[in-house]
């Protein structure tokens, strides 16, 4: 920021000089520089762009210091581009990427056409890669003019290999050779240390060799790459002396590097067993986040597991590494695993205890396939836990589907189960929660039907019977469940009312048919309507004859006189317990 600060500063140093005639007229206050409007620069795209290549470290000399803050200070506004220029080339050959980057956008500001020319995104590539942003280097460094000029692919080599793809970094190669060769012994490093990693993750740990051959022996970030390049051949003595001797002296990241190393010697070596290298690699990556050894730790440790058969480590570690890093074309085939080892630990028959199945799934629910095989996944694991009566662990695993998977009208199926789910556990709230969220213009008739039945139930559980009769306003059989409110409230005037025109027809009268017609017969009794009781059991007596209930419906519809209070109760528990409103009725009583 100070860098910018003084540019901006800088920028407005000519423009606001005063004239000669006004020198003895008193000075107006001046407004801090940084917020002086900049003089219009001319453009320097174009002199930029005629000016030599850079093709090799060379190139990135310039004034630094201060120096380079005398010249910004006393440039003119023609000469201020070119020496912003000169200072930031100067940074980059410093290695001092965050200030180059700072200086390189502000040229950009007075000139956007700057991202046009080559020597331009080279320096920014270089800037980004010294930055450790390699992604935007490397799109930086893509323009077809920078293709094959040595320095550029020597950036775009060593960030290629700081993000992981190695075999492109590696066919940058030799284009890179002659400006990395041209360098001083000193400034080779980098290079060279990507060029040899990047060598040794292909699989040509021999070549890499020979190039660390050129580094002291006591160089840590040298002696890991050693290490790496002796384990590729199997050397598994000579890795582990190189990773011991690194962990000894280097910096924090090449320790962590190390120590992975030594980890995969005991593995290569079978002196460690998997179980035990997998703990080691928790352990290491519990103090090690992020980067290539964490992704490293991670790929051995998914590889490892999946040799184990142990689906909980290999579910954690595989999510991780599809979770945080870009693993490219191993993505596709990594995640097809995954899904299939979900999959099977799902299964009825995978013999994985249902709450820990559970479990995996909801820790790995975006794993799970997409469309229509990821939905019957999560509904066949959601039917297990409502069989066996977990309906609040089914409602939070449908819910995620509802809410980050279902689309448009897929919804409205989904948002009934998620609701019914709900009320089952108790959780009426939620049931109405989930409703709401899912409520769209394109449902179908009967889509918002069912929805409308299941927001009644939710409103009545949480007592609001009047908004819950509301809300059945239109729905074809809403009088059904209006009358299975009234019965469980014993309002019986009303369930007379709702229950009088949807009474069975007196033939065949199943579970379902005899409970409406109980309940209405105790509702009549209820309400002294003697006079309606004679002629339910005018209508019903001959198709109750035979049944089960056949005493109580005789006992219920007797003259009311007559009626035995010692078995009226018993009349009543007769009444079978088939909702006549069907799974609706039930949802009414359930979750009190």
């Amino acid at each position: 920021m100070r860098t910018l600060f003084l540019l901006l500063a800088a920028g407005a140093t000519t423009a606001t000089a005063p004239a000669a005639h006004d020198a003895a007229q008193p000075a107006a206050p001046s407004a801090p520089a940084a917020t002086i409007p900049s003089a219009a620069l001319p453009r320097f795209a174009a002199q930029l762009a005629q000016m030599p290549s850079i093709t090799g470290g060379e190139g990135w000399s310039g004034v630094t210091g201060t120096e380079a803050w005398h010249q910004l200070a006393t440039a003119t506004s023609d000469q201020r581009q070119l020496v912003r220029w000169n200072y930031a080339k100067g940074l980059i050959g410093s290695d001092r990427g965050a200030e180059a980057l700072g200086v390189l956008e502000v040229m950009r500001l007075s000139d956007k056409d700057l991202a046009l020319v080559a020597p331009y995104q080279l320096a920014r590539g270089a800037a980004l890669t010294l930055l450790g942003r390699d992604a935007e280097a490397v799109e930086s460094l893509a323009a077809p003019e920078l293709a094959s000029n040595p320095e550029a692919c020597a950036w775009r080599m060593r960030a290629l290999a700081h993000s992981g793809n190695a075999a492109e970094a590696v066919g940058q190669i030799n284009c890179a050779r002659i400006a990395i060769n041209a360098r001083a012994p000193r400034y080779r490093v980098p290079f060279m240390l990507a060029a040899a990693g990047a060598a040794i993750e292909v699989g040509q740990p021999q070549p890499a060799l020979q190039w660390l051959g050129l580094f002291s022996d006591q160089n840590p970030e040298a002696n890991l790459l050693r290490g790496r390049a002796l384990l590729a051949q199997n050397d598994l003595p000579g890795a582990r002396l190189r990773f011991e001797r690194a962990v000894l002296s280097g910096s924090q990241d090449v320790k962590a590097a190390a120590r992975l190393g030594m980890i995969e010697v005991g593995v290569n070596g079978h002196s460690v067993n998997p179980a035990e290298a997998i703990k080691q690699l928790d352990a290491l990556r519990f103090g090690w986040r992020g980067g290539p050894v964490e992704q490293r730790a991670l790929t051995i440790e998914y590889g490892l597991a999946k040799d184990q058969k142990d689906l909980r480590a290999e579910l954690k570690s595989g999510a991780t590494l599809l979770r945080y890093f870009k693993l490219g074309a191993q993505a596709g085939p990594m995640l097809a695993e995954l899904q299939q080892s979900l999959s099977a630990v799902l299964a009825p028959d995978s013999g994985v205890p249902l709450p820990e199945a559970a479990g995996l799934y909801w820790d790995y629910r975006e794993l799970a396939p997409s469309g229509g095989d990821g939905d019957v996944l999560a509904n066949r694991l959601a039917d297990r836990l409502q069989a066996a009566g977990l309906y609040a662990r089914a409602a939070e695993l449908l819910q995620y589907q509802l809410t980050q998977r279902a689309q448009d009208v897929a919804q409205g199926p989904l948002s009934v189960r998620v609701a019914s789910l709900q009320i089952l556990a108790g959780r009426p709230d939620l049931a109405l929660t989930a409703l709401q969220t899912t409520e769209q213009p394109s449902y179908s008739d009967q889509m918002r039907w069912d929805r409308k039945r299941m927001e009644a139930v939710a409103l009545h559980r949480l007592g609001k019977d009047d908004a819950a009769a509301a809300a059945l306003d239109g729905v074809p059989d809403g009088a059904a469940v209006r009358a299975e409110i009234h019965w469980r409230t014993q309002d019986w005037g009303s369930f007379v009312t709702e229950s009088e025109a949807s009474l069975p027809a007196a033939k065949a009268l199943g579970a379902p048919q005899q409970a409406a017609v109980l309940r209405y017969a105790v509702a009549l009794a209820m309400l002294n309507r003697e006079d309606k009781l004679k002629g339910l059991r005018a209508r019903y007596a001959p198709a109750f004859k035979g049944l089960p209930s056949a005493a109580a419906f005789d006992m219920l519809t007797a003259s009311i006189d007559k009626i035995d209070p010692a078995r009226l109760d018993a009349a009543i528990a007769a009444i079978p317990e088939a909702s006549p409103a069907g799974a609706i009725g039930d949802l009414l009583d359930a979750g009190g």
